[in-house]
């Protein structure tokens, strides 16, 4: 009991000095964190780039003209019960597959409904007013137990192709894209021509009706790749956890700090198609949509040369941008109080 009574009197004091301490420190700290983020604020994004390297943002050109969107294609549909059309080879064996398992499930469903209305009007009790008393029968238990195990076995073998196509290796010859989340924007860096990056941001509603997009899919910098060619798509973030997500290129991947996540990604079509952020990462989760503009090659060629960036064996050619054949972009966002190249968020009142 003294024991007891001793441990109460010191957890009384603990919360005593707690209450008459616990105050001025959480002040303290409050204070601490504002001038903190006063000060982030204050800083020159590029000099407060960390994945991104700021000598590699491009000045850009300032006439980006984005492709115009597909209605329905690459994109999420009012009242839509499937999932979107897919264009990515691991999009249409994926889609195939979720066809074959609705028409397995409608076959089973069918064969158990059919069966209980035959159970239920056979050996109903008028039928049968004597119940029988079987109570085991070798052959149904064998049946039962063999045929969902071969059903499972046909469900295993296309499911586990599926699995190894998602992640074989991508070719030597393929172009590397990093995707870098952070909070709360994408960032596409081009290693392998220049190693530029180009800042992605949500565009407001306005500007979104008037380009003719999806509000909060659009973006004022897109994604671009080539078409028909194999990608080294790289994801990583820069400060929490984020997901790369594209689900008419049957593409999903986390960006992890400190991880660089990759996997092979081919887009078959010219087009836009457009993701979001699935990973909860912080108060504008909600605000970090993904466009990716699909282009030919010899576009795509165009338009790295005139963002700054370099194409293999262009120099020997004699190749050089042409400004009418491509949409030009600004790496920089040119959303009002957008960050920049791995800069920390800016408040925006009217959001």
């Amino acid at each position: 009991m003294k024991t007891l009574g001793f441990h109460r009197i010191v957890a009384s004091l603990a919360m005593a000095f707690s209450l008459i301490f616990g105050a001025p420190i959480a002040l303290a700290q409050d204070a601490s964190d504002a001038a903190a983020a006063e000060q982030l604020e204050s800083v020159d994004p590029a000099e407060a780039a960390d994945v991104a390297d700021p000598d590699a943002v491009s000045e850009g050109s300032g006439a980006y003209t984005p492709m115009a969107p597909t209605e329905g294609k690459g994109m999420p549909v009012d009242a839509g019960w499937d999932i979107q059309p897919q264009y990515s080879e691991d999009g249409e064996f994926a889609y195939g597959l979720h066809i074959g398992l609705i028409w397995v499930m409608v076959v089973i469903c069918a064969f158990v409904l059919a069966l209980m209305l035959y159970t239920m009007f056979r050996f109903r009790r008028k039928a049968n007013p004597v119940p029988s008393k079987t109570s085991h029968n070798t052959l149904i238990e064998v049946v039962w137990t063999v045929v969902p195990a071969l059903i499972l076995l046909a469900i295993a073998i296309p499911s586990i192709t599926l699995i190894a196509k998602q992640y074989e290796t991508p070719p030597k010859d393929a172009i590397t894209i990093k995707a870098i989340g952070y909070q709360w924007y994408w960032g596409y860096a081009y290693p392998d021509n220049g190693d530029f990056e180009i800042i992605s941001n949500m565009l407001d509603k306005d500007e979104a009706n008037a380009r003719g997009e999806p509000h909060q899919l659009a973006v004022d910098n897109r994604m671009v790749v080539p078409v028909g060619v194999p990608i080294r798509l790289q994801v990583t973030a820069a400060d929490v956890i984020h997901s790369f997500a594209v689900p008419s290129l049957w593409f999903k991947m986390d960006a992890v700090p400190g991880r660089l996540n990759e996997r092979i990604f081919q887009v078959d079509e010219p087009g836009v198609y457009y993701g979001q952020c699935s990973e909860l990462c912080g108060a504008r989760h909600g605000y970090m949509p993904i466009a990716v503009e699909a282009l030919p090659m010899d576009q795509y060629n165009d338009w790295v040369l005139a963002q700054g960036g370099t194409v293999a064996g262009a120099e020997e050619e004699g190749v050089e941008a042409d400004p009418a054949a491509v949409p030009l972009q600004e790496p920089e966002s040119a959303e009002p109080s957008a960050p920049g190249a791995g800069a920390p968020p800016v408040e925006d009142a009217t959001t």
